[in-house]
């Protein structure tokens, strides 16, 4: 299509669809990348991932096309509008992108312009990697041992938006109808309710298992766990968890096995490169996630769920700063830091862009680009072991040198160059 505000790059190639049932994708070596700078301290993160994904393409024989487009504030000023069709029909048509953080303006018609994106996108996956760098000061003992993947269903759960505020007529006619016509007329307390519904689909479910069971076969990774809470919420979460067991159960013959046969059929050692699916209660998992951090690598499970769980790993690694997401649909992925736009720091060219220039590693690592996603890793764990780092390491760190985000990522883009 031709866009009349955003330019698209001469030189650089579509990515297409090479097979519809899987999503596989046909990569040319200089693909054309949509990306977002964001809001607030996007406009230093964005441009400081940019160069340092430059650099691994580059190191790797390849090049990246990069095609600016707009939403949130830098969206208002051009179009009138915070997500205009143009960025989202350029997200459609070159199908991999990356973008930072925005802010969802009050008014603005959106409860979020990120999860506006994604469902817009049917991007189902929010995908957030949780790893230890070395040199990032944590809180726990062990963070090494964090080393785990979460797959948030991203369009079903309370996020559907389905709700209505106490004292309209819409929640009125919602109570009447729960208490009159489904028989729950001791349930709600009087006075004003809010009342929201929260969807939980066997499609929905299923098709983000597969994402989480078809990761970890790809990546060796032994173990999917489905997090829950279906001792309470019987007929959402407890399906949930049905709707994994019976995907595991028909649909990958003897490469998946669920927990019960791995102890009934194997006596616990599960046969090698076989993935065990296994489930935990939402609230124990928390827990777990501390006390027996090593023993999950994949976990699958619902939005608000993810949302919480996938915030508490990251806390063990250091902190959101740092932490990496990315959102899959049907062969198309939309990268972004799980961080928000922080507004107070924008332009200051102060924060850390590890989150974000991580969130690039994803992206590669979904065209196929590994050695060029291993490189972005290594030179980030690099600098940030040699102590030169962002103020917010820095100031926890002894002996550390404080360095502004441009200059931080310049020395990374050195250190891609160095491993290369």
């Amino acid at each position: 299509m031709s866009y009349d505000i955003a330019d698209r790059p001469e030189e650089g190639e579509a990515i297409t669809l090479a097979d519809e049932e899987t999503g596989a994708l046909d990569v040319p070596a200089n693909p054309v990348v949509p990306i977002i700078h964001g809001d607030g301290i996007g406009t230093d993160v964005g441009p400081a991932a940019q160069r340092v994904l430059d650099a691994a393409a580059e190191a790797t024989g390849r090049s990246i096309a990069w095609m600016r487009v707009y939403a949130g504030e830098s969206a208002r000023e051009r179009y009138g509008e915070h997500l205009p069709d143009e960025t989202v029909e350029a997200f459609r048509e070159f199908r991999v992108g990356i973008k930072g953080p925005l802010t969802t303006p009050v008014g603005s018609g959106f409860r979020s312009l990120n999860v506006a994106l994604r469902k817009t996108l049917d991007l189902f996956a929010n995908v957030r990697p949780t790893y230890h760098l070395e040199g990032v000061p944590s809180p726990v003992k062990d963070p090494e041992e964090m080393d785990m993947v979460t797959f948030r269903e991203n369009t079903e759960d309370v996020y559907a938006g389905i709700e209505w505020e106490a004292g309209t007529d819409e929640a009125e006619q919602v109570r009447e109808f729960v208490e009159g016509e489904m028989g729950f007329d001791s349930t709600i307390h009087d006075g004003p309710v809010g009342l929201g519904v929260k969807p939980i689909t066997e499609f929905g479910s299923k098709r983000l298992i597969r994402e989480a069971i078809d990761y970890a076969l790809a990546n060796d990774r032994d173990t999917v766990t489905l997090v829950h809470k279906g001792n309470i919420m019987k007929f959402t979460e407890a399906a949930f968890r049905d709707w994994g067991y019976e995907v595991a159960e028909e649909e990958y013959g003897e490469d998946v096995i669920t927990e019960d046969r791995l102890w009934d059929e194997y006596d616990g050692e599960a046969p090698e490169g076989t993935v065990v699916v296994n489930d935990r209660i939402a609230d124990n998992m928390l827990q777990q996630l501390l006390t027996r951090t090593d023993e999950y690598e994949v976990i699958a499970t619902m939005n608000l769920n993810g949302d919480y769980m996938s915030d508490a790993a990251g806390a063990q690694i250091g902190g959101l700063g740092i932490a990496p997401g990315v959102n899959y649909g049907a062969g198309t992925a939309l990268a972004e830091p799980v961080h928000g736009s922080a507004p107070k720091y924008a332009g200051e060219d102060k924060v850390n862009p590890t989150a974000m220039i991580l969130s690039g590693r994803e992206m590669l690592d979904y065209l196929g680009w590994h050695d060029a996603a291993d490189l972005v890793r290594d030179a980030v764990e690099a600098q940030i072991s040699a102590g030169r780092v962002t103020y917010d390491l820095e100031r926890q760190r002894e002996g550390a040198t404080k360095l502004a985000t441009s200059e931080f990522a310049d020395e990374v883009v050195e250190r891609v160059h160095d491993l290369a």
